[in-house]
């Protein structure tokens, strides 16, 4: 029976599914609730950074005020279902609202920036990024929306009728505490971006930004809309980053400007450049080692305590050194990340004749 045997595949996915919905239960059991945690704040940054990889993996746009979005997203849920405004409306109804608002957010950022590349459009974008932030952050006076610095508090959590995620359940004999609720609605956001992002990767619309990353001017001259696509991949992003936003907010119970600095937005970048521009799984891997190993480096300080009898470097600094020394060595030695993406040659690249396919593509 060979590796891609059918019977072999069902059963590896299989394995996969099962081990997915029994990895809180495992990871409680060996390293403790906080990591249960840990691990569904790294499903939320696998939806930004698979967002933020349309922008920047499939179409070649570099952005570095994303996470401006993600505070979009967040702020719509918590306006819309919270004390803040007297307005408690059902998730089901804010999250969509939510990724919409994100959406035309993304639209208005990338209307003005169509024919900025590089470095400008970087500069632009974050610039956007710290615009939104302010914004929120003075937005309590003359009328306080935001509550400016001191940020909205108690969030609805998510909940269907009278089940509730922020409570413990007890389930065939399982506890379910409001970590592990989150995971498995996390589960579920994280494997949908994924699939949509693997269907978009191998769609006519996802050619067409492969197209426009290898070569815009072959590609607008082989009859793409670069301008209608370039905005649709920022509206594409910017949902993503509105979903998980909104799913931040109702998971915290808590937001404030503070959630959504510029370095947030350098660490979703950092984890689609170190997984792999425009690789989906790629980016994924990304997202779980950036969220996971400077967790794993706190654990530095007792260890130092423990050998030595006293902490000679501070682990928070011990982590940001060695964080920025693996960067460094990924740019030298694999600069494409850990599962770089398949890249064809942008003068005769298929995906740019594919994309084209035929010449009304894009046109409207």
């Amino acid at each position: 029976m060979t590796a891609d045997h059918p019977a072999l595949r069902w059963t590896a996915w299989l394995a996969l599914a099962l081990l997915l919905l029994a990895a809180p239960f495992l990871i409680e059991a060996l390293l403790g609730r906080a990591w249960v945690r840990i691990a569904d704040v790294a499903l939320l940054f696998i939806m930004l950074a698979l967002g933020l990889n349309i922008v920047v993996g499939f179409a070649g746009l570099l952005d570095l005020g994303y996470i401006a979005f993600f505070a979009v997203g967040a702020y719509s849920y918590a306006l819309l279902a919270s004390p803040q405004l007297a307005v408690h409306w059902p998730f089901y109804v804010v999250l969509p609202i939510g990724a919409a608002v994100a959406a035309v957010f993304g639209i208005l950022l990338g209307a003005p920036t169509l024919r900025l590349r590089g470095d400008y459009l970087a500069i632009v974008t974050l610039g956007f990024g710290e615009i939104i932030r302010v914004f929120l952050n003075n937005l309590n006076r003359p009328f306080n929306i935001t509550n400016g610095p001191q940020g909205i508090t108690l969030i609805d959590p998510l909940q269907i009728g009278s089940f509730s995620l922020a409570q413990t359940h007890t389930i065939a004999g399982l506890t379910f505490t409001p970590v592990h609720n989150y995971y498995f609605v996390f589960l579920v956001g994280a494997l949908l971006s994924i699939a949509i992002s693997l269907r978009l990767e191998n769609s006519r619309t996802g050619r067409a930004w492969v197209a426009i990353r290898d070569d815009e001017l072959a590609a607008s001259a082989m009859g793409i809309n670069t301008r209608n696509m370039k905005l649709l991949a920022f509206a594409m992003g910017a949902t993503f980053g509105g979903v998980a936003g909104g799913l931040f907010a109702s998971f915290q119970g808590f937001i404030s400007p503070e959630s959504f600095h510029l370095i947030d937005s350098i660490m979703v970048l950092c984890m689609v450049v170190l997984g792999g521009m425009g690789n989906v799984y790629g980016v994924v891997l990304g997202a779980v080692l950036l969220t996971a190993l400077p967790e794993a480096l706190r654990y530095v300080g007792p260890l130092q305590q423990r050998w030595f009898g006293e902490v000679f470097v501070d682990p928070s600094d011990l982590r940001m050194l060695l964080f920025g020394l693996a960067l460094v060595l990924m740019m030298l030695f694999r600069p494409s990340g850990i599962l770089p993406a398949r890249r064809s040659n942008p003068v005769r690249s298929p995906a740019l004749s594919a994309a084209a396919g035929g010449k009304t593509h894009g046109a409207g």
